[in-house]
C-alpha cells in the first residue's frame, strides 16, 4: 500500500466516500445500480476505499447516449460506483482550484451562475458605455467579442490537462487518480462527468489568466468555453482575437469556432447565454422561445399518452417561468400561458408568440 498524504488520506476518507455516495445517488435514489450498491451501502464503500488505497480501482466502461436541445450532444454516462468516485475527488481538489479562479467565471461554481454571468455583463456594458460617453474621441456604445471554442470537451488534450493538474496538485496518488479518470475517455473528457465541469474550468483557466494577466482586459467575462471580451476600439479587438486564437492554438490545442467568434457594436445587442441584452433591456432569445413551445408540446403529448407525468410537465413549465422572468418578457409569457403555478392556457401558435416584441432572433 502507497503511503499517503493528508491529501489523499481525506479523499479516500470513508466520511468523504459516504458523502460523495449520497451526492451521487442524489435525484436518482430509485434507479437499479444505485439501489444495488446501496443494498450494501458500507461493503461496497469499503470496497471501493480499499482499491483506491492500493491503486487498483480502474474506471469501468461509459453508456453512451444522445441528448438534444439546441444541438445534439453524446452524453456519456459512467457506472454508479465511478460516479461515487467523481465526487469524492471533486469535493477535495474543487477547493484548491476555486481559490484560483477568476472572478468573472461563471459556470459549474457555487454562487455564480448564468444570471449573474448576465447582470455582471450588463455591468460591464454600462460601464463601458460610461467611459465612452465622455471621452475625448467618440467611440458609439462599444463593441464585443464574443466566441466559443470548436468542440471544447471533445478537444481538450489529455497531456495538456494533467500537466495542468499538477501545477496544483503535487500528490502522486491524487495524480494517479486523476489519470485514471481523465484517460477512462478515448479522447477529451466525457460531458457527463461531474469532474468534467472541474476539469473543463481548470483547463480554460490558462486562458482566463492570459486574458486578464497579460492582455491586461478588463471587461472579459467567460461561461465554460463562451466568453466575451468588450473594448472601445473596434480594432483592438480584432487583434486580441487573432492573439486568443493563437493562444489557444498552441498552449491548449484548442481552436475559436469559425462561425461564433465575431465582433459587433454593443447597441445592436449582446446575444449570451439565452439572453439578448440591449438598450438596457433583457430579452429572451427567438430560437428559445421557438423551442420551449416545440417542447411543451411533445411533453403535452406524453402526458396525454400517460407515458409523462403532469408533475414532471409542471417542473418543465417552472423552469421556464423561471428563464423567462429573468427577462423583460411580461407580454410573451402571457401569450406562452406561463403566469401562473398550475395554469392551463394554451399555447400561442409559433407565429404568434415568435413575433412578441419579447422575443428577439
Amino acid at each position: 500500500m502507497h503511503a499517503m498524504s493528508e491529501l489523499f488520506y481525506n479523499l479516500v476518507s470513508f466520511q468523504n466516500l459516504h458523502r460523495a455516495y449520497l451526492d451521487a445517488r442524489s435525484g436518482k435514489r430509485y434507479r437499479d445500480a444505485i439501489l444495488r450498491f446501496g443494498c450494501a451501502k458500507e461493503t461496497n464503500i469499503l470496497w471501493l476505499q480499499e482499491e483506491l488505497m492500493r491503486r487498483t480501482y480502474r474506471h469501468g466502461p461509459y453508456r453512451e447516449f444522445i441528448v438534444t436541445d439546441s444541438k445534439k450532444r453524446v452524453i456519456k454516462a459512467a457506472p454508479f460506483r465511478d460516479r461515487v468516485v467523481h465526487h469524492a475527488v471533486v469535493n477535495i481538489i474543487e477547493p484548491i482550484f476555486e481559490k484560483a479562479f477568476i472572478f468573472d467565471s461563471y459556470a459549474c461554481r457555487r454562487g455564480k451562475g448564468t444570471h449573474r454571468a448576465i447582470k455582471r455583463l450588463e455591468h460591464f456594458i454600462r460601464s463601458l458605455q460610461s467611459r465612452c460617453a465622455v471621452a475625448v474621441e467618440q467611440c458609439g456604445g462599444g463593441y464585443c467579442l464574443k466566441c466559443d471554442i470548436s468542440k471544447y470537451f471533445d478537444s481538450i488534450d489529455h497531456g495538456v490537462l494533467f500537466r495542468i493538474l499538477a501545477k496544483r496538485i503535487g500528490d502522486e496518488n491524487v495524480l494517479w487518480l486523476l489519470r485514471e479518470i481523465i484517460e477512462s475517455s478515448d479522447k477529451g473528457i466525457p460531458i457527463g462527468n461531474l469532474t468534467s465541469q472541474l476539469f473543463a474550468n481548470v483547463y480554460l483557466h490558462e486562458l482566463d489568466w492570459f486574458v486578464k494577466r497579460t492582455l491586461r482586459e478588463h471587461y472579459y467575462l467567460r461561461y465554460m468555453d463562451d466568453f466575451v471580451i468588450l473594448g472601445a476600439d473596434k480594432r483592438h479587438l480584432d487583434n486580441v482575437r487573432e492573439v486568443v486564437r493563437a493562444f489557444l492554438r498552441d498552449e491548449l490545442k484548442l481552436t475559436l469556432h469559425p462561425k461564433k467568434s465575431d465582433i459587433f457594436p454593443i447597441e445592436t445587442g449582446v446575444d449570451f447565454l439565452g439572453y439578448v441584452l440591449r438598450d438596457g433591456k433583457r430579452f429572451v432569445r427567438k430560437s428559445t422561445v421557438k423551442r420551449m413551445i416545440k417542447k411543451r408540446r411533445y411533453y403535452e403529448q406524453l402526458v396525454r399518452k400517460g407515458t409523462m407525468s403532469e408533475e414532471r410537465l409542471q417542473s418543465a413549465l417552472t423552469s421556464w417561468r423561471g428563464y423567462m422572468r429573468f427577462a423583460h418578457a411580461y407580454g410573451l409569457m402571457k401569450k406562452l400561458g406561463f403566469m401562473g403555478e398550475g395554469e392551463k392556457l394554451k399555447i400561442s401558435s409559433s407565429a404568434q408568440a415568435t413575433n412578441s416584441t419579447h422575443a428577439i432572433s
